[in-house]
């Protein structure tokens, strides 16, 4: 009977332990999913519905055929314009060329340019990175770039919000 007894303990030790692992990983797993999302939303990303397509094989996009290319491409407003950069060979950038940081600084009409490998914001003279869109310039505390999503199927691209 002592036997049994002792046995159920540990079982019951056990069944604790593993309840309270259990608990541990799950609340870690909280904190990591919402510890992925940290990052404000942007409120200066323009309403504007974005959702084109284009072949960026074709010699109208030349600029993009190859690996590391961009172009700039037009949009309705209130969007200043799309920035398309080839990151691979089978994936691509959009980004908007709406300054994501104090957009109207330098008027209305202001636009992002590429000084590859970098995206400027020349008002405010911050410097953002055109393969991820994080902001490059030290010391500067904003939003990264505005970026569009992207489908790409070897011919056809899509860009779209």
């Amino acid at each position: 009977f002592l036997h049994f007894l002792s046995q159920t303990k540990v079982e019951l030790v056990c069944l604790r332990s593993m309840k309270k692992i259990f608990i541990i990983a799950a609340i870690a797993f909280a904190a990591l999913f919402i510890s992925c999302n940290d990052t404000p939303e942007n409120p200066n990303v323009p309403d504007v519905y974005i959702n084109f397509t284009i072949n960026p094989n074709s010699t109208e996009y030349f600029e993009i055929n190859t690996v590391s290319g961009w172009m700039y491409l037009t949009s309705h407003r209130p969007s200043r314009g799309i920035i398309i950069y080839r990151y691979s060979l089978d994936e691509f950038k959009a980004y908007e060329r709406l300054a994501p940081n104090e957009p109207d600084y330098c008027g209305e009409l202001s636009r992002l340019i590429v000084d590859f490998p970098f995206v400027v914001d020349t008002c405010l003279n911050v410097k953002y990175s055109i393969l991820d869109g994080s902001i490059i310039t030290s010391g500067y505390n904003g939003y990264p770039l505005i970026e569009y999503r992207t489908q790409y199927d070897g011919h056809t691209l899509r860009v779209f919000n």
